[in-house]
């Protein structure tokens, strides 16, 4: 197995390429040069199983940048925890966001060293803002709300953007994916908002979902269905349109044609702290 990456980024003794990384995997999906062998291997897999895979990943991306631009804009926050966020990928979150509010300040969080890498050579805020990376794992809610860079960059007693954008469905059920959440959620002042997406097929007929799910769990993905992934948002209060498939978010100024809902096989949402 290669032992390089297909860009430029060196390897560090963290990185085992022989296990797939979301992260990497997600990278190949978008057509970046991040990746190795084992995370190109499984992807395909996945592509077998989901041929639009990467229109899904698309899609992510898109949504997440009207998410920002939103509430950057209209719901005026000012500081966003990005949790699994991948390589840098332009646009960014602080990126869009900054680009609407110039002292708007970022914590991005993934646990994967050429994410960390790539984070620290590229996600630069502009002078009036604030960006930091930190390197740990969503099955450590309390580690993250507790870093010092989360805590130097953000006001946890101001309103937060928590942004949860195509990484819960790497976390399998027996991890409770909604305990895992809770203490993040809980951490969040009134006015705060979780921004969420999230894979299912729902929109495939019942057998084919069925040998698809068996498919992607041995690659440690896990779609859900709509009422598996409304539970991550109970108690919450979610904008306006509510939990819809991920190309059906506020997609007034998305470019036509737009994919359908089979396609992206996802679901988002944007729903606020009260």
């Amino acid at each position: 197995m290669d032992e390089t990456p297909t860009g430029t980024q060196p390897a560090t003794s963290r990185i085992d390429t022989s296990v797939a990384h979301p992260a990497r995997r997600y990278d190949y999906f978008l057509g970046g040069k991040d990746n190795f062998a084992a995370d190109r291997e499984s992807a395909d897999r996945m592509m077998t199983a989901l041929p639009t895979a990467r229109v899904s990943a698309l899609e992510n991306r898109r949504f997440l940048r009207r998410a920002v631009e939103h509430l950057a804009g209209e719901a005026g926050i000012r500081q966003f925890l990005d949790i699994g966020s991948g390589i840098p990928t332009s646009p960014n979150t602080h990126e869009i966001a900054q680009g609407i509010a110039p002292d708007a300040r970022v914590v991005y969080v993934d646990n994967d060293p050429i994410v960390l890498a790539h984070a620290r050579a590229l996600l630069t805020s502009g002078p009036e803002g604030a960006t930091a990376y930190v390197d740990a794992d969503l099955r450590e809610p309390r580690r993250i709300l507790e870093h010092p860079d989360v805590r130097g960059t953000l006001d946890l007693s101001q309103p937060v953007a928590l942004m949860l954008v195509a990484v819960l469905h790497f976390i399998p059920d027996t991890d409770d994916p909604r305990g895992l959440i809770a203490p993040l959620i809980q951490a969040l002042a009134p006015g705060s908002y979780l921004v969420l997406s999230h894979a299912t097929l729902d929109f495939m007929p019942a057998r084919a979902a069925e040998h698809i799910r068996s498919l992607t769990s041995a690659e440690g993905f896990y779609p859900r269905p709509r009422a598996g992934i409304e539970t991550l948002l109970s108690g919450l209060d979610p904008v306006d349109p509510g939990l819809v498939p991920t190309p059906e978010w506020r997609l007034q100024r998305e470019p036509a044609p737009r994919p359908s809902a089979a396609d992206v096989a996802g679901y988002a949402a944007v729903a606020r702290v009260a």
